[in-house]
């Protein structure tokens, strides 16, 4: 099964297998005219012919055609010359059949009739009387043309169902590697998140309270150094929930794609606003969203978280923040704005706070900008659909 289901254009070995072959088919040739019928056993120009028309037989894998053509007319004049006809059917047949399994079917019936109407002309002038033998010989014709066709599409068959296969490997590896690295994109963002908000706050937190105690070392405020620490830890703690949680999709055997825990939400935003406050700034928010799926709700989670980490750490001291979330056309609408100078220009390491907000935003079908604004401070807002109007109201737009 392993030689019929190989391309024979391709196969390993093949001249030296069609050579073993030709030998083959040759040796079989001699016995048969040898003992066959005494008085059509071939004479030397005979023997000459039929030896002759194996030769080819080595090179018919490389031009099928050609060595039919060649083995035709070494078989003509042997026919011709009344030797014994069964002798060379064997290496007749195995042309034509090599014909048939490399060619088109077109070739092949063409060759076929070509074959069959020379073969009717020679058997009508040596032996106008055999009819069964003209029969008989078509009908072997035929057959081996037949059995070549059929192991040509059969071999097309395997050879399709090989490549489907192939493919769909290639598909399932280029899946896994996608889905692999969206997982480990999605957790650096969720690293970075979680990392550079609670950092930025216990740099705030610590920056205060060493401000207290060089202010006035003499009159020390310890209720304010006591919550400025108490302040840390919090943040601390909430730092080391977040990212047990998101160690432990890391761990997760099998589908790790699937288990990524608690996605944070729109609850959580009082959670932002008080820790911006208590890192200096002044928050007013407004939330007026009546429900969110989860994914929407993470992504706007993210950019808020964001979006007040770089408050804190560019819009200077004290800033004024304006937080606003709010549905429209279908879609949740995602502000924070600020009167702080924004980050400086012409920063060497600008970071990738802009970039994830833009991803998260990407990831949900949503849209984000943010830059300065022309009244002064930075902004950043974003549009997260979460309904069908959302579509319905850009088609309109356009």
């Amino acid at each position: 099964m392993a030689a019929v289901n190989r391309d024979p254009l391709t196969a390993p070995h093949r001249t030296r297998n069609d050579a073993l072959l030709a030998v083959a088919w040759a040796a079989l040739a001699t016995g048969m005219a040898l003992f066959g019928d005494q008085e059509l056993r071939p004479d030397a120009l005979g023997w000459t012919l039929l030896l002759a028309a194996h030769v080819p037989l080595v090179w018919r894998r490389r031009s099928p055609v050609l060595v039919l053509l060649v083995v035709m007319v070494c078989i003509t004049p042997y026919h011709a010359l009344e030797n014994n006809h069964a002798a060379p059917i064997l290496a007749t047949m195995v042309v034509l059949y090599t014909v048939a399994a490399t060619g088109t079917v077109r070739r092949t019936l063409f060759t076929g009739a070509t074959v069959l109407g020379l073969t009717l002309v020679l058997n009508g002038l040596t032996n106008p009387d055999g009819t069964m033998e003209i029969l008989r010989i078509s009908g072997w014709v035929v057959a081996f043309l037949f059995c070549g066709i059929d192991v040509r599409y059969y071999r097309q068959y395997v050879a399709a169902i090989v490549e489907r296969a192939e493919r769909a490997e290639r598909t399932r590896e280029e899946e896994a590697r996608r889905r692999v690295a969206e997982e480990r994109l999605r957790i650096a963002r969720d690293l970075h998140d979680l990392l550079a908000h609670s950092i930025t706050l216990i740099g705030v937190q610590t920056s205060v309270a060493a401000h207290v105690l060089a202010a006035d070392p003499e009159w020390l405020d310890r209720e304010t150094i006591a919550k400025s620490l108490d302040d840390i830890a919090e943040t601390c703690r909430t730092a080391r929930g977040e990212l047990r949680t998101t160690l432990e999709v890391l761990r997760e055997q099998g589908a790790a794609g699937e288990a990524r825990g608690p996605l944070p939400g729109l609850d959580g935003l009082p959670d932002l606003v008080e820790a911006a406050r208590l890192a200096g700034a002044r928050v007013e928010s407004a939330v007026r969203v009546r429900q969110a799926p989860p994914a929407v709700g993470a992504a706007a989670y993210r950019i808020v978280q964001e979006a007040l980490t770089n408050v804190v750490r560019h819009a200077g001291p004290g800033p004024a923040v304006r937080v606003e979330l709010y549905e429209e056309q279908g879609a949740l609408r995602v502000s924070v704005a600020d009167d702080g100078p924004g980050p400086a220009a012409g920063a060497r390491n600008p970071g990738y706070g802009l970039v994830g907000m833009r991803e998260r935003a990407r990831s949900v079908g949503g849209t984000l900008d943010a830059g300065p604004r022309d009244e002064g401070g930075f902004g950043v807002s974003a549009v997260l659909p979460i309904g069908t109007d959302f579509q319905a109201g850009r088609e309109g737009d356009r």
